[in-house]
């Protein structure tokens, strides 16, 4: 019986740290988050690998945990949208341009933890990254715009837009 409560015990473990991994955070956070010493969370990070690419259910059980993360990154996205809404109504600038990058910046999060998942096709990830990208144009679009509007804040903007793209941004000044 001690034999069996000791798996028990360690598989509750892997899923545990699995879960926070595939929230997408780091070995150090996990660590702190869940009290165990680095080599502990890195061996069970191993063998959650090593069982997930080895047993359907657990893979499935992986999927679930991926799934919960993937909604919960979508709940966080409605909610900067509703912020979006509220300073488009209030005229804040500033606020709107904040959330805008954060939209930005959680999509980044999810495809990093999607990626780190591993369990996902390849074309799937081609196909998410694909969505991201084509979001995240819209969005610069949509700042561009407000750049040309205001003027005031056009600075601001292009250097929040500098941080997050590779190559440089114009703005017509018409």
């Amino acid at each position: 019986m001690s034999k069996e409560l000791d798996v028990i015990n360690h598989l509750d473990l892997v899923n545990k740290v699995a879960s926070e991994y595939l929230m997408g955070n780091d070995i150090s956070i996990i660590c702190t988050n869940l009290n165990m010493p680095r080599s502990k969370v890195l061996a069970l990070l191993d063998d959650w690998r090593s069982m997930a690419s080895n047993n359907d259910a657990i893979r499935e059980r992986a999927r679930e945990a991926l799934v919960g993360a993937d909604q919960h990154f979508s709940a966080l996205i409605r909610k900067t949208y509703e912020v979006i809404e509220s300073s488009d109504m209030t005229n804040n600038l500033s606020a709107k341009t904040t959330a805008i990058k954060l939209i930005a910046d959680i999509e980044s999060k999810r495809l990093d933890m999607l990626h780190k998942a591993g369990l996902l096709e390849n074309k799937e990830i081609a196909e998410q990254i694909a969505e991201t990208e084509r979001k995240q144009q819209v969005l610069i679009n949509i700042l561009k715009e407000i750049s040309t509007e205001y003027p005031e804040i056009r600075k601001r903007i292009m250097t929040r837009l500098s941080e997050i793209q590779t190559g440089m941004v114009v703005v017509d000044a018409d």
